[in-house]
């Protein structure tokens, strides 16, 4: 569990638009540290996506893992205009880009990213093909909220399991469940192949 002391100003204002406007889908411990953990680890000249940016949480928890890095940049997406004008209006480095819109629609038109978060129903629940095309060679997907007793709906409980079946089926992908939070898949997309070269030729 994060302690109140160990959470980044930035963290703690997009946890307070959170309260202020009734947003209940923050991410939850330990998605956060994690965030940061994986975005510090972004190779050079790297890309971050995130679908579904909220009140800007995990935002917050990606920029901080970039600290003061200028070779990558941080793109989120929302589909909600209010949410997208209110966290436009933190401050954030010059690398972050709030884009407002349907995360189906703007993926085909982003390019590729080193690390993707997938936290909305567009790109994860509908349209996780798109996402995956959209994860750069070597890159990172990670998704969230994937507990199965987290829901009681059958749509919803079918939706997380075509999504835990497609990426456990996407021979493009390394994948590991990981059992904390509100449960977690990380993905690995493996490295395109190149034609392999005879030491003789």
């Amino acid at each position: 569990m994060t302690r109140d002391t160990e959470v980044p100003a930035r963290v703690r204002r997009a946890l307070a638009r959170a309260s202020a406007l009734g947003f209940p889908g923050v991410c939850e411990d330990p998605m956060g540290p994690l965030l940061a953990t994986l975005a510090a680890a972004v190779p050079p000249d790297g890309r971050i996506l995130e679908l579904g940016t909220g009140t800007g949480v995990g935002t917050a928890w990606l920029a901080e893992g970039l600290g003061q890095r200028d070779d990558v940049r941080l793109e989120t997406v929302e589909l909600d205009e209010s949410l997208a004008t209110a966290v436009r209006a933190d401050d954030w480095p010059p690398y972050v880009t709030v884009h407002t819109g349907d995360a189906e629609a703007l993926l085909p038109t982003l390019g590729r990213f080193d690390l993707i978060f997938a936290d909305a129903v567009a790109g994860k629940w509908t349209g996780l093909d798109l996402t995956i095309d959209a994860l750069a060679p070597g890159g990172l997907l990670v998704v969230d909220d994937m507990d199965l007793a987290r829901y009681t709906d059958p749509r919803h409980r079918a939706a997380v399991q075509r999504v835990e079946r497609t990426l456990a089926d996407d021979p493009r992908l390394v994948v590991a469940r990981i059992p904390a939070g509100t449960g977690l898949i990380m993905s690995t997309r493996r490295p395109d192949r190149r034609p392999s070269r005879s030491r003789y030729s």
